[in-house]
């Protein structure tokens, strides 16, 4: 990827066309594929039910109903109640709205936890590869030993002995993962800081940092967070993990992995509460890899062809 320009002012406005055309021409090849838009129908599905449903009902997802404790889904029937479609929990909980509640929570802590790790990583992996040197021994040594721990048992060592509070969730799943993205744009960097429209910018006396936030940043940051999309549903398998462990959102607050610690008791004769937030974190996941995989799929075929 080379932009040639005979002064720094014009290299910098190729540039900044090429970084606007690159995200422009993945979205418009992905968004034609059939994997796109059945995850992107799936997804919206999600959503609007996520926002709307639990409001629109009225039910207060922690409210407890003991005359309605474990009534089957709808569709298994006896004693089933069109007032909860889903069936009720041991102690007469809507299960329709708490799994969309906790939906909710997975997604929020879920792109939260990717948006941490992204200004982490893509922030280190830029200066070891620009500047190179004993600066990027100093971070890569520091990304070695982070990639030696595994997230999940970082996680619950972390939470294990703090609250595990919301933001706190979010920033240990975030500080997990950033080697991945350091890596990824310590090598792109390394190989742009040598080409000719950095150079020109260098001569024309534009400081480094500069540099970095003006030509380099908008064109290697789009690529990524496409990949980044993939990560979204990891973070939310984590977090059910986390929740599922007891180290997640403390209850009464639902989340996909407290309902169904919760519900695995009850596997034998009311195993809706375990399976439905289930089905729901599935569904979500489904459409989330679908999108992802379109995106990337994209991406590595624009490259492909250009390279």
């Amino acid at each position: 990827m080379s932009v040639v320009s005979s002064t720094p002012l014009a290299a910098a406005a190729e540039l900044k066309l090429l970084a606007r055309s690159i995200p422009r021409r993945v979205f418009d090849r992905a968004s034609g594929t059939l994997g796109f838009r059945i995850g992107v129908s799936l997804f919206l599905i999600l959503a609007l039910a996520a926002i709307f449903y639990p409001e629109i009902s009225g039910i207060d997802p922690t409210k407890m109903d003991i005359r309605a404790r474990l009534l089957p889904p709808v569709f298994l029937g006896p004693n089933w109640s069109w007032a909860h479609p889903l069936g009720t929990d041991q102690i007469g909980r809507d299960m329709l709205v708490r799994s969309l509640v906790g939906l909710r929570y997975s997604f929020l802590i879920g792109v939260a936890s990717v948006a941490v790790t992204l200004a982490i990583g893509c922030a280190l992996g830029t200066v070891a590869g620009y500047y190179g040197g004993r600066t990027d021994t100093v971070i890569m040594r520091i990304t070695d030993a982070q990639l030696s721990i595994p997230m999940i048992i970082l996680a619950i060592s972390v939470l294990g002995v703090s609250r595990p509070t919301i933001p706190a969730i979010i920033l240990v799943l975030g500080l997990s993962n950033w080697p991945v993205y350091a890596r990824i744009m310590r090598s792109v960097v390394m190989t742009e800081r040598r080409s000719e429209y950095v150079r020109a910018a260098q001569v024309g006396g534009s400081t480094d940092l500069r540099i970095i936030l003006m030509l380099l940043v908008p064109l290697l940051l789009p690529p990524i967070l496409f990949t980044s999309v993939l990560d979204v549903a990891r973070m939310m398998i984590f977090e059910s993990i986390l929740g599922f462990l007891g180290l997640g959102v403390q209850p009464p607050t639902p989340t996909f992995g407290n309902i169904i610690a919760d519900g695995r008791k009850y596997l034998l004769n009311a195993w809706w509460i375990a399976t439905m937030p289930g089905v729901f974190l599935g569904l979500t996941l489904t459409s989330i890899n679908l999108v992802g995989a379109s995106l990337e799929r994209a991406r590595n075929s624009i490259h492909g062809g250009e390279a």
